[in-house]
């Protein structure tokens, strides 16, 4: 059975792009969110195997996203996604129970590496 994993991203071309990496490689999109808000309640919904964050979004940004997923799955796969110059974001991510990271301009052999060591693949 594929793993099935939630998009987070407030830009929906990056959305695409996660979604048509994920499934080149065999994983099965099962939702997508574009902002913390609505990421929480989709993973409520959907109980995906893990989550692709972006950091960087309106309405509620991606740690205090992470952080809401894992009061209530303490054992939630989430990966943040960050652009250049984010270090002490992702420092705070991971802090924060994130798994891994990517940078933008995702390049789809790091997506799938960080993907794939997350979920023990």
């Amino acid at each position: 059975m594929a793993n099935r994993i939630l998009i987070v991203d407030d830009a929906a071309f990056m959305r695409m792009m996660v979604r048509d990496i994920l499934t080149k490689n065999g994983f099965e999109v099962v939702g997508e969110a574009q902002d913390g808000a609505q990421a929480i309640e989709k993973y409520k919904e959907l109980h995906p195997d893990l989550v692709t964050m972006d950091i960087t979004m309106p309405e509620m940004d991606g740690i205090a996203a992470l952080k809401e997923i894992k009061k209530i799955d303490s054992n939630a796969k989430v990966i943040m996604c960050s652009a250049m110059g984010q270090q002490a974001m992702v420092i705070d991510a991971i802090q924060a129970g994130a798994k891994d990271f990517i940078v933008k301009p995702f390049q789809s052999d790091r997506v799938i590496e960080a993907i794939n060591k997350t979920l023990g693949i």
